[in-house]
């Protein structure tokens, strides 16, 4: 039973192309600029600067190692929102950093499917909004966060459509290719019924040779030795023998021309 739990957590296994990690380190580093930019938090900056830099750390490790128990990634996550608070509640005015919410919302994204995803984009709702409404007031604070607070929402619903459509691609190509191949099985089988219907035909051909063909060989063989013996014996029935030489000639010429006119190609039929 643990095993399904398992991969329910840890279910995704779809990546975001080049395009969506860049725009990941992008927001990173617009946060890392704006915290270098901000005259108000010089006092603190080597902090500000060491945790942004060990959020990055964390987050870099796990996205490219998705495949981890899932109370590792629990741990992680909320690892990394307690160093966001941790990094607000030194001045609250700051506001620019709740923005690696969003970041923790794509990833959580990456590595959890269904319920485990939704309730970790709550959390980070819960926090990128709760925090400012507790330091900054509630109407400020909420205006403040209303973008990131999107942010959070919006990019997970995203990249579940993206992992959706790669999955359903990733099965039609399948279906696809097993399609293909038992059409190959068919065509291969349709060669050999052709080729095993062909040679049936030879052998009945054969047989209708032996059985028709060959019997009147004989008998002609047999009719014109009878004809010699009354050219020496009786020679006023040799005419007989003759007309009885001549049809059987003809039969057996036309049974001749019957098979060969069946071992003819359609096209030349």
């Amino acid at each position: 039973m643990k095993q399904p739990q398992q991969a329910v957590l840890n279910q995704p296994s779809i990546r975001l192309g080049s395009i969506g990690y860049l725009a990941i380190y992008l927001v990173y580093a617009a946060v890392a600029a704006r915290t270098l930019m901000e005259e108000s938090i010089r006092p603190w900056l080597p902090l500000y600067l060491a945790l942004e830099l060990l959020f990055i750390c964390l987050y870099s490790l796990v996205l490219r190692a998705p495949k981890l128990p899932g109370w590792v990634l629990h741990l992680y996550f909320g690892l990394q929102s307690a160093l966001i608070l941790w990094l607000i509640s030194f001045y609250p005015e700051f506001d620019f950093l709740i923005l690696l919410y969003v970041l923790l919302s794509a990833q959580a994204s990456l590595v959890f499917s269904g319920y485990a995803l939704w309730v970790w984009v709550g959390i980070f709702v819960l926090l990128s909004g709760g925090s400012l409404m507790f330091y900054l007031g509630a109407l400020r604070g909420l205006s403040l966060s209303l973008t990131t607070i999107a942010g959070v929402i919006v990019v997970p619903t995203y990249i579940m459509v993206y992992r959706e459509n790669e999955l359903a691609r990733r099965q039609s190509q399948a279906l696809l290719g097993e399609l293909q191949e038992t059409n190959q099985r068919l065509q291969l089988y349709a060669n050999q019924v052709e080729d095993l219907a062909a040679l049936q035909e030879r052998n009945r051909l054969a047989r209708q040779l032996h059985d028709t063909v060959s019997q009147f060989v004989f008998s002609i063989s047999l009719t014109a030795r009878s004809a010699q013996v009354l050219l020496e014996s009786d020679p006023m029935r040799l005419p007989e023998q003759l007309e009885r030489l001549q049809a059987m000639t003809g039969e057996a010429l036309a049974q001749l021309r019957s098979l060969i006119t069946r071992l003819r190609p359609p096209d030349q039929a």
